[in-house]
């Protein structure tokens, strides 16, 4: 390692949010071999293993944000999204586009920021509400680790958050494309790739912050 000035960097540094990317209803519900968006194997199960962060931050009191994507039935929105391996995909007239609810756990009043690009920062409302909820470090699932995960890391990083990848919780393209993703998180953020099981142990150490609606004057 080149960086003689690295320091150690808690899991957590600050106040974290659990930040869950694109694990929409499609990914429960579509079986076929031949998927619009290629998934390595055990996609799905992995998928299912963030709700196990999602109660756990709940429980201390840590924001959960869900990011959807989503696009125009025209297309409009689309851009050079179409132009590599995937084809059309997130519609937002698509039952398989909405989050997945039973599974993940997600409540009418949680924090939802829909997208039409991969990174949950290019064009959303996303790091204004990361600075109303005053968040430090970002803990990331969902997928895919090569595209949406990575991006979003990419653009924290970029904006100066600490941003944290739970190892087995994300899922790639492909097996490879998952494995490359998270060594390029890992080069821009020592101590970036963890474990769902140190994870939920940093959490337990969070001030729990249970978030609190303010009531309208009469």
């Amino acid at each position: 390692m080149a960086n003689s000035r690295l320091r150690n960097r808690n899991l957590i540094e600050g106040r974290a949010a659990l930040i869950v990317i694109d694990i929409q209803a499609g990914t429960f519900v579509d079986t076929s071999e031949v998927r619009v968006i290629d998934h390595m194997p055990g996609y799905k199960e992995r998928m299912a293993k963030a709700r196990i962060a999602i109660d756990k931050a709940r429980e201390r009191g840590i924001p959960v944000i869900f990011i959807q994507e989503v696009h125009r039935p025209d297309l409009v929105d689309f851009g050079r999204e179409l132009d590599g391996d995937e084809d059309i995909h997130c519609l937002e007239d698509n039952p398989n586009t909405e989050i997945a609810v039973e599974e993940m756990g997600f409540l009418p009043n949680d924090y939802l920021i829909k997208k039409r690009r991969y990174s949950a920062f290019f064009g959303t409302d996303f790091e204004i509400l990361l600075r109303g909820l005053k968040v430090d470090t970002l803990l990331l699932c969902g997928g895919l680790t090569d595209v949406c995960v990575h991006y979003t890391f990419v653009d924290g990083h970029q904006s100066d958050y600490f941003c944290r990848v739970i190892e087995d919780c994300v899922a790639g393209s492909a097996e490879d494309a998952h494995e490359y993703a998270l060594r390029a998180m890992e080069y821009l953020q020592t101590g970036a790739r963890r474990s769902l099981s140190e994870v939920l142990k940093a959490m337990e150490g969070q001030e729990n912050r249970v978030r609190t609606i303010p009531q309208a004057s009469v």
